[in-house]
């Protein structure tokens, strides 16, 4: 069961303006990036379900981050069907992340109060994500759509809540445009953790850059709400 509110969810995510994005099979060094983002003051954490048995990883990780952060929060993305989501919640995910809109795992998040975020691309199917309940969408990629769809959507659909993931580096240059263009927050996956310090475990490395981009993004977006 999640330890938080889809409110509070949400919002934290707004605060924290920046959700790594991660999966690796070694637990080990899962958990030793989620301590990292936590010491550079991130709060929270985006496990995608790749490989097998991805969910006994999460289910560990989850609790590892219960024990030692219990403000850190966790959720699950890259699922597509109500099955996986409903396993990664009775796993304790605090929200669950589609690549596209599943109806099913709409429904199934909103039955136990759990955020939804879909992936989006579309103004069209950014609508249909709010009427099913989304507090918060996806656009991705972010990279094909760019900025200049963010802020174009800004202006007819003002109330909706975005947080992008693709195509977002982190650097002040890429995290400025995209604020400026109303994303509420950014995911970012490789490029926080670069696979040359995966395979060292130069996890202060990491723990440097998550500081780095959170000065930078608290900067950018001092007064955070949804």
């Amino acid at each position: 069961m999640s330890r938080f509110t889809r409110i509070e969810v949400v919002q934290k995510i707004a605060e924290t303006g920046v959700v790594p994005v991660f999966f690796h099979e070694d637990v080990e060094i899962c958990k030793g990036v989620l301590e990292a983002c936590y010491q550079g003051g991130i709060r929270v954490f985006e496990f995608t379900n790749r490989g097998d048995f991805a969910h006994e990883s999460f289910g560990e990780l989850n609790k590892f981050a219960e024990a030692r952060y219990p403000d850190m929060i966790l959720g699950a993305g890259t699922l597509f069907d109500a099955g996986t989501a409903s396993l990664y919640i009775q796993l304790g995910a605090s929200f669950i992340v589609s690549p596209v809109i599943k109806e099913d795992v709409a429904l199934t998040c909103n039955r136990r109060k759990i955020a939804w975020v879909p992936g989006c691309a579309t103004m069209n199917e950014i609508s249909r994500a709010e009427e099913l309940g989304a507090e918060m969408v996806k656009v991705f990629p972010g990279n094909v759509v760019g900025p200049e769809f963010v802020k174009s959507l800004k202006g007819p659909m003002p109330w909706s809540s975005v947080i992008v993931t693709g195509g977002v580096e982190p650097e002040e240059a890429s995290l400025t445009t995209w604020f400026k263009a109303g994303v509420k927050a950014v995911g970012i996956g490789s490029q926080l953790f670069p696979k040359e310090v995966l395979a060292t475990k130069d996890f202060n490395s990491i723990a440097s850059k998550a500081a780095t981009v959170m000065d930078i993004v608290k900067k950018l977006n001092p007064k955070p709400r949804i």
